[in-house]
């Protein structure tokens, strides 16, 4: 029987799922409670059981998961079981920032190529990641069958270099431009706006006008 296809959301889930699973993992444990791996994850439990209950038969009543198995089981479904091709676009400070972050391949993604206006100037910012003129990325996406990719460029230009992207196939955006970007319902895009999080920070934190200030949450 063809496997029901899973939504984006539960895809999005999923991912938080492994990555506390891979924690478990490094520390040793080798059976996780529902429960446990809800709260470890930040979902309820009949959430996390409607989303493992993709993946087939886990678990068992009274023992939990299996963590080594389950991890297994989500890393197949994501694709992670070599890593991902991912490129960046727009090397500026935060950029180059990205390209330097190790992180990237603990999670199964590898930036194999950044593009730029002026790729001269950033490969002198010692980046090990291969810098293209942006003028090459369309022929690069297409001959790599890259599929993810990272935005890092002015708003001005955000959607304009969003609509390249897509046209050379990228399926998937992570984007750090400050703006509402328009794609086809086949692209999903998630944006980061780093001051509008620290917004949302900052209305949990309350100044009283004393060094260092106390923090307080909403009423």
């Amino acid at each position: 029987m063809e496997k029901p296809r899973i939504p984006g959301k539960t895809i999005y889930r999923l991912s938080i799922y492994h990555r506390c699973l891979r924690r478990l993992e490094d520390n040793s444990i080798e059976t996780v409670s529902s429960s446990s791996l809800a709260k470890a994850a930040g979902v309820n439990p009949a959430q996390l059981r409607r989303d493992l209950g993709y993946l087939g038969t886990f678990g068992t009543r009274g023992l939990g998961y299996p963590v080594i198995e389950l991890a297994e089981a989500i890393r197949e479904v994501l694709g992670r079981e070599h890593l991902q091709p991912v490129i960046l676009v727009g090397v500026g400070n935060l950029g180059a920032a990205l390209l330097r972050y190790d992180g990237f391949k603990k999670e199964g993604f590898e930036p194999v190529a950044a593009f730029d206006t002026v790729p001269e100037a950033v490969i002198l910012r010692g980046i090990n990641v291969p810098v293209h003129h942006v003028d090459e990325m369309p022929t690069f996406i297409r001959e790599n069958k890259v599929k993810l990719a990272v935005l890092s460029v002015p708003a001005a230009h955000a959607q304009e270099v969003t609509n390249e992207l897509v046209d050379a196939g990228i399926q998937g955006i992570l984007s750090f431009s400050p703006t509402v970007l328009e794609v086809p319902a086949s692209v999903t895009v998630n944006s980061v706006d780093l001051a509008l999080e620290l917004e949302q920070v900052s209305l949990f934190t309350k100044n009283d006008g004393r060094s260092g200030g106390d923090t307080a949450s909403i009423s």
